[in-house]
């Protein structure tokens, strides 16, 4: 039987879904947040407006495929709209305020890019370098431990949201982190994500117990739970073909580059937003740059083409799926137990349903080819 992603390249992804007349209405971040969490808790915003946040804004979501043409992202959304998202997502599950600013200021160390520079320091496969200087930074804030003493926290409580499972837990569950980025990654690479699709399966989701008894996100109805899966590694697929990984390591290229070359320096990282990196990198642009900006496509092969004319990749990535949790009401499949409701069967989605089973396991099954080049301007 052929792996059900065979049939998605590049230019077939990017071409599925037809763009909207209007894609600032159509994709609308305001309406979006809203149906994460009709209920805003308006305490988010005196956090929201510290310089530890703020910075965020200049900071793309979609590591840094927003400034080359082999992409055609419908919007820009940045870390700050993430944070926020994930912020209002834990609220509205959990009401807990500890929880839901954990979860607002789980990316505060990200540089621009955004993962690009965990493939900058040989991190492609779980994509986690970026997290390290998370907890310092949050501890080193006055203005933030200040805020966070006023309301009766302390930093502890909120500077590693992985103790939250809420807010984060190990694929292929889901968290809310997990679940906040996926929608507006498929709005805006793809357009699979629409705000109707979206409300339809966020407003199916509830707080489940899974196989070690801890609270996950999991799904009440097993036709939305299929569609959601199928979505989620569709998206997961477009980050695992050889476009993205050789996009985002030859962006980190470009900037150890410039580094070794006195364009920028590291703290240009993490205090310039991404318009001013790029500003600057095109002062002195580099061939890699250049290319950069202008590809429009890649060369799929089985080696490596010469380093004189091209740029080669060859890397494994982290894989991003989901095998999410769903009650079953149709049949007694192995039984873990509803947190409400002792009576529930709930399972893991590729456990029920064949169709999920495949997707899944097509999606950890497929290989691009070996190498993914481009040839240099």
């Amino acid at each position: 039987m052929s792996n059900y992603f065979e049939q998605f390249d590049w230019k077939t992804m990017m071409s599925l879904n037809a763009w909207p007349d209007d894609p600032a209405t159509f994709y609308d971040i305001k309406k979006y947040h809203k149906i994460l969490s009709p209920d805003y808790p308006d305490f988010l915003d005196k956090y929201i407006a510290l310089p530890i946040l703020s910075r965020l804004k200049g900071v793309g979501l979609l590591c840094g495929t927003d400034w080359t043409k082999l992409y055609k992202n419908r919007f820009y959304y940045s870390r700050l709209d993430h944070s926020v998202g994930v912020a209002l997502i834990i609220w509205h599950f959990t009401h807990d305020k500890a929880q839901t600013l954990a979860g607002l200021f789980h990316d505060a160390s990200t540089p621009v890019f955004s993962h690009v520079s965990d493939f900058r320091k040989g991190d492609a496969l779980t994509q986690t370098a970026t997290e390290s200087d998370n907890e310092r930074l949050l501890k080193s804030d006055s203005a933030l431990c200040e805020l966070l003493a006023d309301d009766g926290l302390t930093v502890d409580q909120i500077c590693d949201y992985h103790i939250y499972p809420v807010a984060d837990n190990e694929i292929p569950q889901l968290s809310a982190d997990r679940l906040e980025y996926m929608f507006p990654s498929g709005m805006a690479l793809d357009g699979s994500w629409d705000l109707a699709s979206i409300e339809k399966a966020y407003n199916d989701i509830t707080v489940l117990k899974n196989e070690d008894g801890f609270d996950e996100l999991g799904f009440q109805t097993l036709e939305i739970a299929e569609d959601y899966c199928r979505r989620f590694c569709m998206i997961g697929h477009i980050l695992q073909l050889n476009e993205n990984k050789l996009t985002l390591h030859m962006l980190g290229q470009i900037m150890n580059l410039a580094v070794e070359q006195g364009v920028l320096h590291e703290d240009d990282f993490m205090n310039k937003s991404e318009r001013e990196i790029m500003d600057e990198l095109e002062r002195a642009p580099s061939r890699l740059y250049k290319t950069f900006r202008t590809m429009t496509s890649i060369e799929h092969t089985d080696h490596a083409l010469p380093t004189d004319e091209y740029f080669c990749i060859s890397l494994n990535v982290k894989q991003r799926y989901i095998d999410p949790l769903v009650i079953d009401c149709r049949a007694p499949f192995d039984r873990l137990r509803d947190r409400d409701n002792d009576t529930l069967s709930v399972g893991r989605l590729s456990a029920i349903s064949p169709l999920a089973h495949k997707i899944i396991e097509d999606f950890k099954a497929y290989h691009d080819t070996p190498y993914g080049c481009v040839k240099l301007v």
